[in-house]
């Protein structure tokens, strides 16, 4: 597992500005058999570990085990773990971000209305960027997580 230089204090940057975070994560592999939910719950209890450390805390994690071709309430692009957060947590839609390195999380954001979708370009982004070209029309492409705050935040 890695995570980019600065990640957590971009994350605190938007915490501290009034921002709930949530993580939302397809976890394929879980659902094709390569490992196991308890090993997802794992990583992302360490992920919540080390970023509280910084004084990161997500609000809640929604994973997406199934594999692409299984049925799936909230794997993305679909907006449904989004909806359940605007339910569960009073978050305001139109007033949230979506971001991410795959052309599905943008989706997702779209999906569920959120006021803007950022593609970061760490991690799948670059490619994505390259690939997806006239379909990010839509988006806004920041270099990483740090450039995506600084957009938010504005």
């Amino acid at each position: 597992m890695v995570v980019f230089p600065g990640t957590g204090e971009a994350l605190r940057r938007l915490q501290d500005a009034g921002y709930l975070l949530f993580l939302v994560t397809n976890q394929s592999g879980v659902g094709r058999g390569y490992f196991t939910i308890q090993d997802v719950d794992r990583v992302h209890d360490h992920l919540a570990s080390e970023f509280a450390r910084q004084g990161v805390r997500f609000t809640h994690v929604y994973v997406a085990p199934e594999a692409p071709e299984q049925p799936s309430r909230g794997r993305k692009p679909s907006p449904q773990f989004l909806f359940d957060a605007r339910d569960e947590f009073q978050v305001d839609l139109a007033a949230s971000f979506m971001v991410g390195d795959k052309l599905i999380d943008l989706e997702c954001g779209w999906n569920a209305g959120v006021k803007r979708s950022i593609l970061v370009r760490t991690g799948y982004g670059s490619e994505v960027e390259r690939l997806a070209g006239e379909r990010l029309r839509n988006g806004f492409i920041a270099q990483d997580l740090r450039a995506a705050v600084d957009y938010i935040l504005g």
